[in-house]
C-alpha cells in the first residue's frame, strides 16, 4: 500500500517556539520555495507558496527572510523543529566549555611537588583551560613574599611554551597568584621521556 499524505489544511498558527515566520505569518510579496528534499521549487507568490505547503500537507516555514527574495522551505512543522534542535545539540557538543583550574603551592614547596603540579597545570592548558597558579603564606610566611613571586614568575617561564599570562602576578592578602590562558599559536614541543 502506498504512503498516503493528508490534503486538509494544517492550522494557520501552530504554537511554535522557533524564531522564524510559518504559514500565514509570512509576509512577503513574492519567496524562493524550497521542497523537503531541498529542491527548488520555483518563485512564486507567498499565497502560492502556501498553497502549495497545502496540497502537500506541509507547512511553509521562512528559513532566510534576508534573502532576495527570501527563502521557504515546505516541511513539517514537527520535522523542521527536530533537525533545528539536532543541530543546535551537535553545535553544543562541539564547542569546549573553558573551565579555571586552581593549582596551589605553599611558600616551602619542594621542587619535585613544583614540577609536578607544573606538569598537570600543562596538561590542562593543552587541553583548553586556563590556570589560577597561587602561593599561599602561613602566618610569618608572609615575610619571605618574594620567594613566591620567584616561585610564580619560574611557573609562567615553565609553561610560556603553551600559554599566555592573563592576569600579572599578584598579592591579594596572603596570597600570591597568576592566571595563565591556553595560547593557540604556540605549539609545544615534544614531551621528552
Amino acid at each position: 500500500m502506498g504512503k498516503f499524505r493528508s490534503t486538509r489544511r494544517p492550522p494557520i498558527n501552530k504554537k511554535h517556539d522557533l524564531n522564524v515566520r510559518v504559514n500565514d505569518e509570512i509576509d512577503a510579496r513574492s519567496v524562493r520555495v524550497v521542497d523537503e528534499d531541498g529542491q527548488i521549487i520555483g518563485i512564486m507568490s507567498a499565497q502560492e507558496a502556501l498553497e502549495t505547503a497545502i496540497s502537500r500537507g506541509l507547512d511553509l516555514i521562512e528559513i532566510a527572510p534576508k534573502a532576495e527574495p527570501p527563502v521557504c522551505k515546505v516541511i513539517d512543522l514537527g520535522k523542521y523543529r527536530y533537525e533545528q534542535q539536532k543541530r543546535e545539540k551537535l553545535q553544543k557538543k562541539h564547542q569546549h566549555q573553558q573551565h579555571l583550574k586552581e593549582i596551589r603551592f605553599k611558600a616551602a614547596t619542594d621542587t619535585h611537588d613544583f614540577d609536578f603540579k607544573t606538569r598537570h597545570a600543562r596538561e590542562f592548558l593543552l587541553d583548553g583551560d586556563k590556570v589560577k597558579a597561587s602561593v599561599i603564606f602561613r602566618g610569618r610566611e608572609i615575610v619571605h613574599s618574594a620567594l613566591g613571586i620567584e616561585m610564580l614568575k619560574r611557573f609562567v617561564h615553565e609553561l610560556a611554551e603553551v600559554s599566555k599570562v592573563d592576569q600579572e602576578i599578584k598579592m591579594e592578602g596572603s596570597t600570591c597568584s597568576v592566571i595563565l590562558s591556553p595560547d593557540k599559536e604556540r605549539k609545544p614541543a615534544p614531551a621528552t621521556k
